[in-house]
């Protein structure tokens, strides 16, 4: 068979991809989402094979190698892809038996865990918090004190405070 097509000699198959489903990148959590964190969920989904959702190692420190920024950049990264609903920590980082630090365990959200858990899909009902807009204050010094017209017109009354001279006790 590949006698008859000899561009397939030399393929070994295609390489590994990321999918990012149409659905999920029309959602508010992603479309406002900073690059840095849309990138670091792009590792997280090269970790999964189909059957270990749940399971994802990624330290912070494989996550920045990886990304090509500081360690300690990654970190407000995770934090928010949590706040999102976009991945969740099945397990924290801890100590090993052997005294050797283990990497948190990550679940994404959008796929069912290892375990046979259905996806919560929590990223879907996030919402953007708008910051309360402040009331428009009119400004201060519309109306200049120098002006009687101007005042007369808004009945405003300016007062004019002038520093008492003491007379001095020669005279």
């Amino acid at each position: 068979m590949s006698r008859n097509k000899p561009y397939k000699r030399h393929k070994k198959g295609a390489g590994r991809h990321v999918q990012l489903q149409e659905w999920f990148q029309a959602t508010e959590a992603w479309a406002t989402l900073q690059p840095g964190p849309r990138a670091l969920y792009v590792e997280l989904k090269r970790l999964y094979n189909g059957n270990n959702n749940g399971k994802l190692f990624l330290s912070h420190r494989d996550a920045a190698e990886a990304l090509n920024v500081h360690r300690n950049t990654v970190g407000p990264w995770f934090k928010e892809l949590e706040r999102r609903g976009i991945i969740c920590m099945t397990k924290g980082p801890h100590l090993g038996s052997e005294g050797h630090g283990k990497a948190a365990q990550w679940a994404l959200c959008e796929m069912p865990t290892h375990d046979g858990k259905p996806s919560d899909h929590s990223f879907r009902s996030w919402t953007e918090k708008k910051k309360p807009r402040t009331k428009s204050v009119p400004d201060r010094h519309n109306i200049c004190a120098c002006d009687p017209q101007a005042e007369a017109e808004t009945g405003a009354t300016v007062t004019k405070f002038v520093p008492c001279r003491r007379k001095q006790a020669s005279q």
